[in-house]
């Protein structure tokens, strides 16, 4: 009986990647058509136009962060009335892009703009976590607070202001336990600040 010999599989080919057509299309276009496609795609799509702005890390004026925070504060909260009561999908990138901006507004000077954002976004995020089942995203919600938190923490902002905001979060928040001991920490600090302007 004569041996069989193995057979070496043959080499595999090395098969050109699906973008590397797409690549040399893309090189050979001039950069003025370029920055319009990917304007056009970023228009079309908020997620492509998130990666980019995230990636080149664009800085926008107050009022288009403003605009655009808001717009995250929706996508990132959004949720199907048809999955209340189940570990629903949401969008973690918009939640990202909320604490982006957030972070910009407060560089930039517009700590109150930041702040009346936050309480947008504990109102509608807080109530995505009360028809979840296990409200996964309040840890998301949480981060993004933490910027406006940390920002008040080192602020000048009048006693009573900062009294009033930390009120409004806590009447904001339809779980009653999202940053609940960070906004009692700072409640303290303002009450205290309060305490000895009287």
């Amino acid at each position: 009986m004569s041996r069989r010999q193995s057979r070496q599989p043959a080499p595999a080919r090395q098969r050109p990647q699906p973008t590397d057509a797409l690549r040399q299309a893309l090189a050979r276009q001039r950069k003025v058509d370029l920055v319009n496609l990917l304007l056009e795609l970023a228009q079309a799509n908020r997620r492509i136009l998130r990666q980019l702005t995230a990636h080149l890390d664009v800085t926008a004026a107050a009022d288009e962060l403003l605009a655009a925070t808001r717009q995250a504060i929706a996508e990132a909260t959004a949720f199907n009335p048809r999955d209340i009561n189940r570990n629903f999908a949401y969008d973690d990138e918009a939640y990202r892009e909320v604490k982006r901006n957030l972070a910009r507004l407060i560089t930039v000077g517009q700590l109150r703009l930041a702040m009346e954002l936050a309480l947008e976004l504990m109102k509608r995020g807080s109530h995505q976590v009360e028809m979840s089942d296990e409200g996964l995203m309040s840890e998301d919600i949480e981060d993004c607070l933490s910027v406006v938190l940390q920002a008040l923490w080192r602020c000048n902002l009048p006693a009573a202001e900062g009294l009033a905001w930390c009120s409004a979060m806590v009447a904001n928040d339809r779980v009653g336990f999202i940053a609940e001991q960070s906004l009692q920490s700072l409640r303290t600090q303002f009450q205290a600040a309060a305490d000895t302007e009287e």
